[in-house]
């Protein structure tokens, strides 16, 4: 099946005379005949038993976006951030460290520069567009593996995915990719040798601002045996001695990540919010299209005005990124647009609060046009530093383009300039 077939069919196929829609299963137990039953799924989880690890809804929701990316086998979260750290936790421990691009999400910025270092694990942020051979020396030997984002937000830096693939698998460690903005539907990055996809799911796979989620994607490619990884090759005492690349091949990443870490952590998604999920990834191809539509056309239009300063936007043919947008996201490169205004921070904030049809709100990748200030909300905990290694300055606006007609968004802007 294609992506858009995907979107409607996967994951869910009910049987003769079951529901047509995916029904949500509002059960945080299952019952079982007897109680050996239930002995057998502590040594093997091989079914649903309890919904801090698993439930048929979200398990349905699972399958469908494993299938998008093209994956193994998926994990949902409680939400994006949740999925990022067990996808770095899952490989590394205390005295260990990963290498991340420095142009990732403010949030992200903190969970690992952070809170990580508080777990004894080090992030080792490196620039992007740095050479192979500068990348290379961030690499130590206790480095387990490398983090960066398709598109990043805000910044709309576009990740060369096999140069990082490349460099990830020549020194043994596994390549994950928050593919948030791009989605599926405009890039696959297993296929340019990712190992491990996150999403958030409360943005474009959802778009409507219904719920908070994560999800964890395995492509079952990477060889969990090399040599450097014995928590994959090694008996697990925590669940009765189980060697995980032994008894799942190349599902032993992400099987492990549940039968681990949801196991200790539990911040695994509700029923509904599943269901809500699912509603907006039926849609998403037909969105994702717009989506790009209403951003270049927007993207366009900030380039002609006199008030605007720089506009960032992948799909621009004097985009810096433009070339690898065409190598990584030949449909489009989201609704997104980033802009630096005229007159810095308090230039940036009047024209915001000059909209009328925008929101000024917290989220972006919405069905609705939203706008926010990096600078003052989601990267305010960073330093004047780390907001240059980021790709921001004050002045500089998200403009998340909805699917509203596009002449409405762009007259919204119009009158809003008029007051700057």
């Amino acid at each position: 099946m294609r992506d858009e077939t995907k979107c409607l069919h996967e994951g869910y196929t009910p049987k003769d005379g079951e529901p047509r829609v995916m029904p949500i299963v509002q059960s945080t137990t299952y019952r079982f005949d007897t109680t050996e039953r239930i002995g057998e799924l502590f040594n093997l989880p091989n079914a649903h038993m309890y919904s801090r690890f698993s439930n048929p809804t979200v398990e349905a929701v699972e399958k469908k976006i494993a299938s998008l990316e093209g994956g193994v086998g998926a994990m949902g979260t409680s939400s994006g951030q949740s999925a990022s750290l067990l996808s770095i936790l899952n490989i590394c421990k205390s005295g260990e460290s990963f290498i991340c691009t420095s142009t990732i999400y403010g949030g992200t910025v903190n969970l690992f520069a952070v809170t990580l270092k508080r777990f004894g694990i080090e992030c080792i942020f490196v620039d992007a567009d740095a050479s192979v051979e500068e990348i290379q020396k961030a690499f130590k030997p206790n480095t387990r593996a490398v983090f960066g984002e398709t598109l990043a937000n805000p910044a709309l830096a576009v990740l060369d995915i096999e140069k990082f693939a490349s460099l990830a698998h020549k020194n043994g460690v596994p390549l994950i990719i928050d593919n948030t903005f791009a989605t599926p539907v405009l890039c696959k990055p297993f296929e340019f040798g990712a190992d491990i996809v996150v999403h958030s799911t409360s943005k474009y796979l959802d778009g409507h601002a219904l719920q908070v989620g994560g999800m964890i994607i395995d492509s079952g490619k990477f060889d969990w045996c090399n040599g450097r990884f014995p928590e994959f090759t090694e008996p697990d005492q925590s669940y009765h001695g189980i060697v995980y690349s032994e008894t799942f091949g190349n599902a032993a990443y992400i099987i492990k990540a549940r039968m681990q870490l949801m196991r200790d952590l539990g911040c695994y998604p509700a029923a509904h919010s599943a269901f809500l999920l699912n509603l907006g990834l039926e849609t998403l191809p037909v969105r994702m299209e717009r989506y790009c539509q209403n951003g270049l056309r927007v993207a366009q239009y900030f380039q002609q005005l006199s008030k605007i300063e720089s506009v960032s936007y992948p799909g621009l043919e004097n985009d810096r990124y433009h070339l690898l947008s065409k190598k990584y996201l030949p449909k489009g490169t989201s609704g997104v647009v980033c802009f630096n205004i005229k007159g810095g921070r308090d230039t940036a904030v009047k024209f915001m609060n000059g909209l009328k049809l925008a929101s000024n709100e917290v989220h972006v990748a919405d069905i609705r046009t939203c706008v926010l200030h990096p600078a003052s909300a989601t990267h305010r905990q960073l330093t004047d530093e780390q907001l240059i290694a980021a790709g921001i300055n004050p002045g500089m606006i998200r403009f998340s383009v909805g699917l509203e007609n596009i002449n409405d968004i762009l007259e919204d802007i119009e009158q809003s300039l008029k007051s700057v």
